[in-house]
């Protein structure tokens, strides 16, 4: 009986690998999942808002004295301005809509002789103001807008003294602002004004052209900074 077992004993010992070898191979792990990537959503820049603001720039005017059927024909009064800007933006999506608001000190000036002489007939502008809506698309912390609205100035005539007249009228542009930090923008913008005609009367005594009526019509390239208080 020990015999048998001994046998036994070893040839199990000896056809074990042989028959362990004959037998499928385990299968391998499934490789692991790659890890998901979730996107960080980056908050886009908010441009609704309170804002008050300055603004600067440069004034190119066209300007012209009729009286009767006499014309000096078109000069070009030109100066600088610099001012203060309210206004408040409302934004739904990428589109931002708004009200805006500045009133500017106006060193806009200039002269025609022809037929003012002996002496030359002068136009100046001592302020400007404009009320006006806004509209625009955003793309993120850049805004393209159009605005237009009504505009107020003074007109200064002189010729052997000087009449001021308030007058009113209209103006459209457009412009780009920039996001400059969470609060603060930049803008450049472009705009044309259009006043009513303006009077030299008091100012203009005979024999020089009483009465004549002075058109002005500008156009302003400014750049202005805003600071926003957020809704």
């Amino acid at each position: 009986m020990k015999r048998i077992l001994m046998a036994g004993a070893l040839a199990l010992a000896i056809g074990g690998p042989a028959v362990a070898a004959d037998l499928p191979q385990p299968m391998p792990p499934p490789p692991r999942a790659p890890a998901t990537y979730v996107p960080v959503a980056v908050p886009y820049y908010n441009w609704g808002g309170i804002y008050l603001g300055i603004n600067g720039g440069f004034d190119y005017g066209t300007s012209k004295w009729t009286l009767g059927g006499v014309s000096t024909g078109n000069f070009n009064p030109t100066g600088a301005l610099v001012g203060g800007t309210l206004g408040a933006n409302f934004q739904a999506g990428a589109f931002v809509f708004g009200v805006e608001g500045d009133l500017d000190y106006s060193s806009l000036s200039g002269s025609v002789t022809g037929v003012c002489a002996p002496r030359s007939c002068q136009t100046t502008e001592n302020y400007l103001g404009t009320a006006r809506l806004r509209a625009g698309y955003a793309w993120d912390r850049v805004l393209f807008y159009a605005t237009g609205g009504a505009a107020f100035g003074n007109i200064k005539t002189t010729w052997n003294g000087s009449n001021s007249n308030n007058e009113f009228g209209w103006t459209a542009g457009a412009g780009i602002e920039f996001a400059l930090a969470q609060n603060w923008t930049a803008k450049v913008e472009y705009l044309y004004v259009s006043l009513q005609n303006g009077t030299c009367s008091t100012g203009c005594p005979a024999p020089g052209p009483a009465g004549a009526t002075v058109s002005l019509n500008e156009n302003l390239a400014r750049v202005g900074v805003n600071y926003k208080f957020s809704f």
